[in-house]
């Protein structure tokens, strides 16, 4: 990988979710192998299934998967940059995503690279948002063209071809980035990260709790908009309200969006 490649190179972002496996499927399948990268933008967070799930995605596919990181964990850049991120000021997907995999990018292809994303064919908008942030180079999503598949029929299609979808998807979550932790979720999606996976949960209302108490800082990952006013909602005080059989929102569902950047925050 090494080196200025051709400019028809073929750059899969492979997130590790389904939809980014079927898109890299199509394209393996459509395009010269010689001329396709499955890159995937680690985060150190993620969880231990989605690594064994990529182990798995190398074989079906017979393709390798490129593997780059940031070289430190969601908190750890909390921590540095002194920010808990938000959906509005997304310093993790920037930071360990969209910069990263760009600055891979433009150092290992050719001017005009073609950029393959995982959005499927109701995500149309996500498309139009990355091509907007990335002029420099051709955006195509696979998935969003016929035959389309819908996301709840993809688990028994993996399977279809040989591969055990992450269990991330066996948990009810809909994407499989940062082991179910997502700072653009909303009470739904940590209601039900708490109950599938308390200890992920746990570690990560430590880990916002530590923030807290050395920085001095009212800040958190929830918001609580009860009573037409907005304010951090901790996640510790988040679980003593489901614990203590308190309402949430359940139709705040949220969630990853790594690769289009917020509109407020403009092209990266």
């Amino acid at each position: 990988m090494d080196g200025v490649r051709n400019m028809t190179d073929h750059i899969i972002m492979l997130s590790g979710g389904l939809c980014s496996f079927f898109a890299a499927h199509r394209v393996l399948e459509q395009q010269d192998r010689r001329k396709v990268t499955l890159l995937f933008a680690d985060t150190l967070s993620e969880h231990p299934d989605l690594y064994r799930f990529l182990d798995d995605a190398e074989k079906v596919l017979e393709h390798p998967v490129t593997r780059i990181s940031h070289g430190m964990g969601l908190w750890e850049l909390f921590n540095q940059q002194g920010m808990i991120a938000n959906t509005q000021a997304d310093l993790c997907s920037r930071i360990m995503k969209r910069d990263l995999c760009d600055k891979w990018v433009k150092s290992n292809c050719a001017p005009k690279p073609t950029l393959h994303f995982g959005f499927d064919w109701s995500e149309a908008s996500r498309l139009e948002g990355v091509r907007r942030a990335k002029p420099w180079a051709t955006c195509e999503a696979p998935m969003l063209e016929p035959p389309y598949l819908w996301k709840h029929n993809m688990p028994d299609a993996a399977r279809e071809v040989g591969i055990e979808p992450s269990s991330t998807y066996a948990d009810g979550f809909e994407h499989d980035n940062c082991g179910g932790f997502c700072v653009k979720a909303g009470q739904a999606h940590f209601a039900r990260l708490l109950h599938n996976r308390r200890e992920v949960y746990l570690y990560h209302e430590q880990e916002e709790q530590s923030f807290r108490d050395r920085t001095g800082k009212d800040v958190a990952v929830l918001r609580d908009r009860r009573g037409g006013k907005t304010k951090p909602l901790t996640l510790l005080a988040f679980r003593q309200r489901i614990e203590g059989g308190g309402l949430f929102d359940e139709d705040d569902i949220g969630g990853c969006n790594c690769f289009a950047p917020p509109e407020t925050e403009g092209a990266t």
